[in-house]
């Protein structure tokens, strides 16, 4: 189920869940009814703003309205317009750039690799921020890798096949150790990544995720991979859809809608 399925259901219970027609919730909204039905069904995407709209009239987060494991409390109040609304949602699956993958994972390890933090749970998030992090603010990819939800967050599938190729190659050490009694596998590199690779832009968002979370620990880092949109709106063992990123909410959003929308 794709992610405006999942959220056309979740407007759909909440709207019934309060007894609200399909008529009543169009009028607060200024939309025509059709749309509201298309909503539901999943076949017509929601705007940022209209999905702000709901969660003001039916004060309800929008981080408790994106997630579908967690029961909201549902309240009837007028509500107050906020400033400054996000896009529409892209639909743009990335395609993997392989070779990117191999020169970031390079750039990681060169950067922060020594860290006794830094171990594969960590890296794994590392990267899902990297790439969704870029997605968010340029909606385009850098590495564009597939991303699986599970209980420790985020995890890059293609990881251990790159992993084993680079191992191959000479180009990355695989290492057990451990970290605060926890086994831990850390990789380190034995190359140094190809800068003329990268942009400059790919470049500065790798930077930032790496001061913003390269302290973190494996605990840490998947915790607050939990509280971030994308992660939050997709089933357990499910592929997490990088256009889910466009609804991401403080402090995860890198990207200043405000000042975009004037």
């Amino acid at each position: 189920m794709n992610i405006y399925k999942k959220i056309g259901l979740r407007f759909k219970e909440l709207r019934e869940k309060t007894g609200m027609s399909q008529d009543v919730l169009a009028r607060k909204m200024k939309l025509p009814r059709p749309a509201i039905s298309q909503i539901e069904s999943g076949a017509r995407k929601i705007a940022t703003d209209e999905l702000l709209m709901f969660s003001q009239i039916f004060h309800i987060p929008v981080d408790d309205l994106l997630n579908p494991g967690k029961e909201p409390e549902v309240r009837l109040h007028e509500w107050k317009k906020e400033k400054g609304t996000k896009p529409r949602m892209r639909i743009s699956v990335p395609q993997k750039n392989l070779k990117k993958f191999k020169e970031v994972l390079l750039y990681i390890l060169n950067k922060v690799g020594s860290k006794p933090n830094i171990g594969e749970t960590v890296i794994y998030k590392l990267l899902y921020f990297i790439d969704f992090d870029f997605y968010e603010k340029y909606e385009e990819q850098l590495i564009g890798a597939t991303y699986m939800k599970n209980q420790y967050g985020p995890t890059p599938i293609e990881f251990d096949k790159i992993v084993e190729q680079m191992i191959k190659k000479e180009e990355i050490e695989k290492v057990k150790s451990d970290y605060f009694n926890y086994p831990q596998t850390k990789y380190l590199p034995r190359n140094k990544p190809d800068l003329t690779k990268f942009k400059a832009n790919e470049i500065e968002v790798i930077d930032d995720v790496l001061n913003r979370l390269s302290e973190m620990n494996a605990s840490q880092i998947s915790d607050y991979s939990h509280g971030d949109v994308p992660w939050l709106t997709t089933s357990e063992g499910e592929v997490i859809e990088y256009e889910s990123v466009f609804y991401r909410t403080p402090p995860y959003s890198v990207r200043s809608y405000a000042e975009e929308n004037g």
